[in-house]
């Protein structure tokens, strides 16, 4: 990407905004209220949910993924760069970067499935928070409509199309921070127009590399309202690249060798690239769309330093070019059954990964040395869905829901001989499964405030594409097994839900999940890494309680129990986290002041399946603070405004050192950022 200076961001901007200045308000038609809108009588359970833009807006985000932690329950984290996707844990997951949560942003993916770094991966930087009209999260696999990488959940993100008024704001920080967001939207008749540019330019605050970061993110969406529905498109673009400072060994820094905020290769980091296009037909009973999306990732790592390359060193590339193409098609109809009001949806959705090369290289200072693997894949899948509503009097209702699921697999090598001399054109081949997931939920509504919802589903999701025809192992030749394509999860829960007064909204859940396999391709490695089923269970608490029209207060908490059924070589399963806490205050003053603080906790993990090494909790206090007056809004954020030491996220594994002459198995971690003060200045016209 070349770079643009936040200068030449802003003249764009400034290009953009003047002639917009003198164009009519738009009056925004819809005030979604997110954790404050009564879900009674519309939600399938007591984990799914709405956030709003105003829900976003009175937090102070560090990152863009950040967003994901408005789902009750989940932890964001980041092990490497900024430009690089998040951490997420969720139900007793360490979902790594995405593996069993679906998410999806204005109708299309971003799980991506093969990816050249880990299965799932979702990457969230193209997304301009400012932008998030509601965010739905279903947790659980009850919910028909949602199928690969359902089993902890899923969430879907919807873009604004218009807003009232344009924006123009300029945020700056510690270790040169830097970001320019420039949005507004035209109205003319039935038809609506939003476009925004953003630029975001960091250093952070690692002592021995600069991040520097440049991430670029242009969006056009726009509606045109007809007789009988509504056409909706969108055209985005984004562009990043970064230096990373990956996770650290202990010993490293208790020796004195580097600091918390040191690294051990300078020259990691990485690019990306996501240009798409997509377009909508909703109506009452039809909802039609369709996406093209093109994706690039370049990304140097080094988690083992010359454990396997003592003179090299053991920095690796992974690679991902790609484009995707699918759709959805769905239908309704209102019926009646037995003289009950009834309601069946049938959907269908394809989706095609044209994967042109996903590939891992060993490299020094991000030269290539050779290749360990590199392939091209043709990933097809293809889904029905059908889902069924019946209001059996007026407290009791069920929902019942099918998909099956057909995907095909088709992969080829593109190098032959790998640079270990290792033979792999028998790790092509075509593979295919399929597979019927099964979902129901009963609701009863005690009364006007209360409801009680008992769920259960199978969900699944894939594994690489690589694994399922794999006969050779690429680092040594030996032989392997592939491994099943689909793998299957069984969950169950029961919740209650009360809405008072729209004052109190209050939900609890008591759920299970079970998984027939975690058996993933390592993304760093090449090969498969098999392991047990698992089952986990859990409980979550969440209570939004709007004191008056100055202050809202928010708790949230999950407990989750997570255990490998097989006890060899031990049942823990490294990274879930058993405790999260999340607390909040917020208040918006009639004078024009406004603030927030955050407080989240995420209690110690097993780092290794016998639970001989775990990490210590991590906490961390977020503060936003304004002022608004007439068309101009000054705000403070501190992020991490207690300067916790704590750690991003911790693992256990064996690496070596220059200097060592033996691999140590330590304790690798990626430190809390400091705290970091900005400041935004934004104006509306």
């Amino acid at each position: 990407m070349k770079r643009a200076s936040l200068a030449s961001a802003g003249l764009i901007g400034s290009c953009l905004v003047t002639p917009l200045l003198h164009a009519h308000p738009v009056i925004e038609e819809v005030n979604v209220t997110g954790r404050h809108q009564n879900l009674i009588g519309e939600s399938v359970s007591a984990s799914e949910g709405v956030v709003s833009q105003d829900d976003i807006d009175v937090r102070a985000l560090l990152r863009v993924g950040e967003v994901l932690e408005l789902v009750p329950g989940m932890v964001v984290t980041q092990h490497s760069g900024t430009g690089k996707a998040n951490q997420y844990f969720l139900r007793g997951f360490n979902l790594d970067h995405g593996t069993d949560f679906s998410t999806e942003y204005n109708g299309m993916p971003v799980n991506m499935r093969s990816h050249g770094h880990g299965q799932g991966y979702t990457d969230l930087n193209f997304i301009i928070p400012e932008l998030v009209k509601t965010l739905h999260y279903q947790k659980g696999p009850y919910y028909a409509d949602v199928g690969d990488f359902s089993g902890a959940g899923a969430a879907s993100i919807t873009p604004m199309t218009k807003r009232d008024q344009g924006r123009l704001k300029l945020t700056v920080g510690e270790y040169d921070y830097q970001r320019l967001l420039a949005s507004d939207s035209l109205s003319n008749g039935n038809s609506d127009l939003l476009w925004a540019i953003e630029y975001t330019q960091y250093q952070g605050p690692w002592s021995d590399i600069d991040e520097d970061l440049g991430k670029l993110n242009v969006q056009l969406n726009g509606t045109h309202s007809l007789d009988h529905g509504t056409v909706s498109w969108g055209i985005m673009s984004y562009d990043n690249e970064w230096n990373s400072a990956d996770q650290i060994p202990d010993r490293a820094v208790s020796s004195g060798f580097i600091d918390e905020y040191g690294s051990i290769d300078l020259s990691t980091g990485g690019q990306s690239h996501r240009h798409s296009i997509n377009v909508a037909y909703d109506s009452e009973r039809l909802h039609a769309s369709a996406y093209a999306i093109d994706y690039g990732m370049n990304l140097w790592s080094n988690f083992t330093y010359r454990l396997d390359n003592p003179e090299h060193g053991d920095q690796f590339e992974q690679v991902d070019d790609r484009r995707i193409y699918g759709g959805e098609l769905s239908v309704s109809a209102h019926t009646k059954f037995l003289q009950r009001d009834m309601e069946n949806r049938w959907g269908l959705q394809i989706r095609l990964d044209d994967i042109g090369e996903v590939g891992l290289y060993n490299t020094d200072n991000r030269q290539r040395r050779g290749v360990v693997r590199s392939d091209a894949i043709d990933e097809f899948s293809s889904a029905l869905f059908w889902e069924n509503n019946i209001a059996w009097s007026d407290s009791f209702s069920t929902v019942l829901g099918a998909r099956y699921d057909y995907y095909t697999f088709d992969v080829s090598d593109r190098v032959g001989v790998n640079s270990s001399e290792v033979n792999l054109s028998s790790n092509s081949g075509s593979a295919s499964d399929d597979i019927v997931s099964l979902k129901a939920s009963a609701i009863w509504r005690i009364s006007t405030q209360w409801e009680t919802y008992l769920s259960a589903g199978s969900g699944f999701h894939s594994n690489d594409a690589r694994v399922t025809t794999i006969t050779i192992d690429p680092s040594d030749g030996s032989a392997i097994d592939s491994v099943n394509p689909l793998v299957r999860s069984k969950g169950a829960e029961f919740g209650l839900r009360g809405f008072l007064g729209d004052k109190i909204n209050l939900s609890a859940a008591l759920w299970t999940l079970e998984l027939d396999s975690e058996l993933l391709f390592v993304g760093d490695a090449g090969n498969t890494e098999a392991s047990a089923a698992s089952a986990r269970s859990g409980v979550e608490l969440t209570a939004y309680y709007r004191i008056d029209n100055v202050w809202t207060l928010d708790v949230e908490y999950a407990y989750t129990n997570a255990r490998f059924d097989d006890e060899q070589p031990g049942r823990y399963i490294p990274g879930a986290v058993e405790d999260v806490v999340q607390l909040g205050i917020s208040a918006n003053l009639n004078n024009g002041l406004f603030g927030s603080v955050r407080a989240r906790y995420f209690g110690p993990r097993p780092l290794t399946e016998t639970g001989d090494q775990s990490s210590q909790s991590t906490s961390i206090v977020n503060i936003r603070a304004g002022y608004q007056f007439s068309n101009v809004t000054l705000a403070l954020d501190v992020l991490n405004a207690l300067d916790s030491t704590d750690h991003d996220i911790d693992y256990y594994y064996a690496s070596q050192l220059a200097g060592e002459f033996a691999p140590v198995e330590d304790r690798h971690f990626h430190p809390l950022e400091p705290r970091n003060v900005r400041v935004s200045l934004e104006l509306a016209f």
